[in-house]
């Protein structure tokens, strides 16, 4: 049975949903909501050299002889994911409206994430090489195909790509990324045995791109939009959506034969979305005024995730453990 603790929201879903209530209360406007930019801006272009600075390249590299397994990884984060996520767009679209409708878009265009789904995949006893390899390859590729997916499948949406777009992109990612890369011999090792700045700015660059989301949507008039009955539904639509590609993942590692370590490790790294990415992605894809909407859905999947997760993970490593243990035989 699962523990109560296990729905109940941890301490960075608290803080998110504190931050969305500051902003609905004290929305950053004028000088502030300039301030609060500058702030965000900075910790997203540091926080990408953080993730390059981290990440080394032998680590990147060593799991990539199982490519089958990569492979399905990136099939479901960068094909079926962005396939259901058009299919959903068209259901909703006149329900929900265009804005949440897209969100659900954005959301299924972007990577997995890197230290959840290792996580995930260490409890429930599954491939973590493999796990390690796919999540970090999954969210450096989704620096590039993000953008291009969300300009292929929204454009009938009325979203295009300008120079300035692909110039934030740059300035604020790849740039900054490919320096921290670049300095990971010196300072890499440091910053795996010191986990709190990664988390501080991590967290911190989240919490200030939704406080500047929101305090731009709220003074918009995002409440207005946004009744309890579309957040319950968007709710709906977030829990199908996850069944939907889990279950596709667990088919699929089973249809082509994959080990139940592979398939761990398919679940949990092609089934999870970044908030990481998300939120940085966002506020650079998409018009300031829209983004407090936009993310609406991607947070909602957020919470949704890790629930689910953290229950499917226990009991994989539940049955792993009883495997060992030649309780029950192995399948």
């Amino acid at each position: 049975m699962p523990r109560l603790t296990q729905f109940l929201p941890d301490r960075f879903t608290t803080a998110l949903l504190g931050t969305v209530v500051l902003a609905t209360f004290l929305p950053g406007q004028g000088i502030v909501a300039d301030i609060v930019n500058i702030l965000a801006r900075t910790a997203i272009c540091l926080l990408f050299f953080l993730h390059g600075a981290r990440l080394p390249r032998a680590a990147a590299l060593e799991g990539l002889g199982h490519w089958r397994l990569h492979l399905m990884v990136f099939g479901l984060s960068f094909v079926v994911f962005p396939l259901l996520g058009l299919a959903l767009h068209a259901a909703v679209l006149s329900t929900l409206g265009p804005e949440l409708a897209l969100g659900i878009l954005f959301l299924t265009t972007l990577p997995s994430t890197v230290q959840a789904s290792i996580a995930f995949t260490a409890i429930a006893r599954g491939n973590v090489a493999a796990a390690v390899c796919s999540a970090a390859a999954s969210s450096l590729l989704g620096i590039f195909v993000t953008p291009a997916l969300v300009a292929l499948l929204a454009g009938a949406s009325g979203e295009t790509w300008s120079a300035g777009t692909v110039a934030s992109l740059v300035e604020q990612l790849v740039l900054p990324f490919l320096a921290g890369q670049l300095l990971h011999t010196r300072i890499g090792p440091w910053l795996a045995r010191n986990s709190a700045p990664m988390a501080i700015v991590d967290r911190g660059s989240i919490l200030l791109v939704v406080y500047s989301a929101f305090s731009a949507a709220v003074l918009g008039g995002l409440w207005q939009q946004l009744p309890a009955a579309k957040l319950i539904l968007l709710l709906g639509v977030n829990i199908g959506l996850l069944a939907t590609i889990m279950g596709i993942a667990v088919l699929g590692s089973r249809l082509f034969g994959f080990s139940r370590e592979d398939e761990i490790a398919i679940l949990f790294c092609g089934s999870k979305k970044s908030l990481v990415s998300g939120l940085p992605l966002a506020s650079i894809l998409f018009p300031a005024a829209s983004v407090g909407v936009l993310v609406v859905p991607l947070m909602l999947f957020h919470q949704v995730q890790l629930i689910a997760c953290a229950v499917l993970a226990r009991r994989y490593g539940e049955a792993g453990n009883a495997v060992a243990a030649g309780a029950v035989p192995a399948e």
